[in-house]
């Protein structure tokens, strides 16, 4: 079986537990900074087909937008075609899903896709045979909200396996790595814009505590510009993150799925910063986990009340996840059903406005 993966980091993590127990050939198509070196071992061919586009305050325009949407769609299709693709996986909500899925729609190549997620989307995964969903709970929603037929429920997260067997760095290694001993770090993801990080830095400096910031989904000159304590320090190029969150003290994220997982299956103290997405299942797994959502304004106090999160059950979840994918891929002929189409494709893209 010859199987593609698409994928950005936290996704990557995701479908590594699954790779190594699937008797496959891999075909990975890495997508932003960092994806390759941690994919790499694990594929037969490696191809990058684009990055994350790192953000500052100002957005692009809507045609520069679709110039590199398209530009990166034709790399996975020059990447696949001819290749004989028997299955495209995809994870989570960015803009590698949605560039997978419109190339296999080109080649005509299955896909199944690992919703996360689950209130916002890609809407492409109209078009995905087979589309996985953690809990019954959220195959519900997803089922009356936008339609979908052919929902599975895995009962977890894969990406928390990945993170329970991870090798981390030695904590006193790090710390001497980066100069410094009881610290913070701070990660800006894809939930929040980038008009909010000079409040958000304002925040964290009022806490007078070193402080590592990863800047992950936005462009590093950006972020430095914000900083104005010498107690911040902006770290660029690709971090091992796992291995920073446990040597640090505390963790601050603005961000989602990925580094709430990380997170709860770390048991690293942490506070999420209230993102654009205020219905999003990295909040409700904040919740379950015990990790505090706090507003901007508002993140010194919530630091200093953050406690481990409740995460245990977490890796458990996600070995029953990795086993029930590897079950689908293994029987997807059987398994596979036709796309839910254009209507969920409409239904997404209408409860998606309002984050445009």
């Amino acid at each position: 079986m010859k199987i593609a993966v698409i994928a950005e980091m936290a996704p990557a993590k995701a479908f590594i537990p699954i790779i190594k127990k699937l008797d496959a050939e891999i075909i990975g198509l890495t997508h932003g900074h960092g994806v390759e070196e941690l994919m790499g071992q694990y594929c037969t061919e490696i191809h990058s087909i684009g990055k994350s586009r790192g953000q500052g305050a100002q957005k692009r325009s809507n045609a520069k937008i679709a110039s590199l949407v398209f530009e990166d769609i034709w790399s996975v299709v020059k990447s696949l075609r001819g290749k004989n693709v028997d299955l495209l996986l995809t994870c989570g909500n960015a803009g590698d899903v949605r560039k997978g899925l419109a190339a296999s729609k080109i080649l005509q190549t299955p896909t199944l896709h690992i919703e996360q997620d689950i209130y916002n989307p890609i809407e492409m995964i109209a078009f995905s045979n087979i589309i996985t969903v953690p809990s019954d709970r959220y195959k519900d929603f997803v089922t009356k909200k936008y339609g979908f037929k052919n929902v599975k429920v895995i009962g977890g997260y894969p990406m928390a396996s990945y993170v329970s067997e991870v090798p981390l760095a030695n904590v006193d290694d790090v710390k001497a790595r980066y100069g410094v001993d009881d610290f913070l770090v701070l990660v800006f993801g894809g939930d929040i814009k980038g008009a909010d990080i000079p409040n958000i830095i304002k925040d964290v400096e009022t806490l007078e505590r070193d402080v590592l910031v990863v800047p992950f989904r936005f462009d590093t000159d950006y972020v430095q510009k914000c900083v104005n304590s010498p107690k911040l320090r902006v770290l660029d190029g690709y971090v091992d993150l796992p291995g920073l969150m446990k040597a640090s003290s505390g963790v601050i994220y603005a961000a989602g799925m990925g580094l709430t997982i990380e997170a709860g299956v770390l048991g690293v103290p942490a506070v999420k910063v209230a993102g654009f997405h205020r219905q999003h299942a990295s909040v409700d797994l904040a919740g379950e986990l015990g990790i505090e959502v706090a507003e901007i304004g508002e993140i010194s106090r919530a630091v200093s009340d953050m406690k481990a999160p409740r995460g245990k059950w977490l890796a458990e979840g996600g070995e029953k996840a990795v086993s029930n994918v590897v079950s689908l891929v293994n029987n997807f002929e059987n398994e596979k059903v036709p796309s839910s189409g254009f209507g969920s494709f409409k239904k997404i893209w209408n409860a998606r406005k309002e984050f445009r």
